[in-house]
């Protein structure tokens, strides 16, 4: 029998707030040396995540790195893995073309809202009613966010959703590995993997980064591995459901990062887009709760 942990609520906000801080600092420097720096968005992703990797070796060491790499499920990660680094390449793509932070990193948002159809679709989930509306609620609200109506749409736009959309068939994975993998096995298999999976797609257009990239580039992966470990530690001292609406913290942290940086001030239709988005992803995050609520 596993013994229970102790919740402290405290702590795992404070680590789910340091982990947003260092996405936020992550996005601004990605952005900055893909688009103001020239250095393509597939060298980003290699060399951001090689560097956050080789930080988070000793940390998977501790943790069993060898115990965590037995597995029956093997192309199952593969697969798991490629759904995430394509996410990752839409995302680092979307920064550099470039797609205000404010606008990505809201409609990022959205990929609960794609894995709400994906578990009725693919895992065939019962889903409610209430579920359904939230679901179509949280979509006008990223319409609103996109606003295709104005002069200020851009196709581009569109790859943060496409990110999103790849993101939560990662996370489906993650669901339906989770019955038979821990969840030390299913990160480091993330880690790995998505190294030689980065590596393929910034071969064909290979460059050494200057001294300038290389240094931000370096600190976004270190800033990486941080959050990474952040997130960890903030679900490994607090319940889930207690620590997961301080993720939704990331929209303002990165709308001010894009500000600072880049002197990017969002409209007010994101916020309004956000809140919708915010509400209906609450209201899916209760119900599932509500759903798999042992009855006594």
């Amino acid at each position: 029998m596993i013994p229970s942990r102790r919740h402290s609520p405290l702590a795992g906000a404070v680590w789910m707030m340091v982990a947003g801080l260092c996405f936020a600092a992550v996005n601004s420097l990605s952005q900055y040396v893909s688009f103001k720096l020239g250095l393509a968005s597939t060298q980003v992703a290699f060399h951001q995540y090689l560097i956050a990797l080789i930080c988070l070796l000793p940390w998977l060491v501790r943790h069993g790195l060898r115990q965590s790499l037995m597995t029956n499920q093997f192309r199952l990660h593969l697969l798991r893995v490629l759904l995430a680094v394509i996410g990752i390449q839409l995302w680092l793509w979307a920064l550099a073309y470039p797609v205000p932070i404010w606008q990505g990193i809201a409609l990022l948002m959205t990929s609960p809202l794609f894995a709400t159809l994906g578990s009725a679709l693919l895992l065939k989930e019962q889903v409610s009613r209430a579920r359904i509306l939230a679901t179509l609620a949280g979509f006008a609200g990223a319409m609103l966010i996109l606003a295709p109506w104005t002069d200020e749409f851009n196709w581009a736009s569109l790859l943060p959703v496409a990110a999103a959309l790849f993101w939560a068939g990662y996370s489906l994975m993650v669901r339906y590995q989770a019955a038979n993998e821990s969840s030390h096995t299913i990160v480091v298999y993330l880690l790995i993997f998505s190294t030689p999976f980065n590596v393929m797609l910034a071969l064909p257009e290979w460059q050494w980064p200057s001294e300038s990239q290389w240094l931000l580039v370096a600190a976004s992966g270190v800033l990486t591995a941080l959050a990474q470990m952040s997130i960890a530690r903030a679900y490994s001292v607090a319940e889930a459901s207690f620590v997961q609406p301080f993720d939704f913290a990331k929209l303002p942290m990165n709308v001010l990062a894009g500000w600072l940086v880049f002197g990017w001030a969002p409209p007010g239709r994101l916020w309004l887009g956000a809140a919708i988005i915010i509400g209906a992803i609450t209201l899916l995050t209760h119900l599932e709760q509500r759903a798999h609520k042992p009855v006594s």
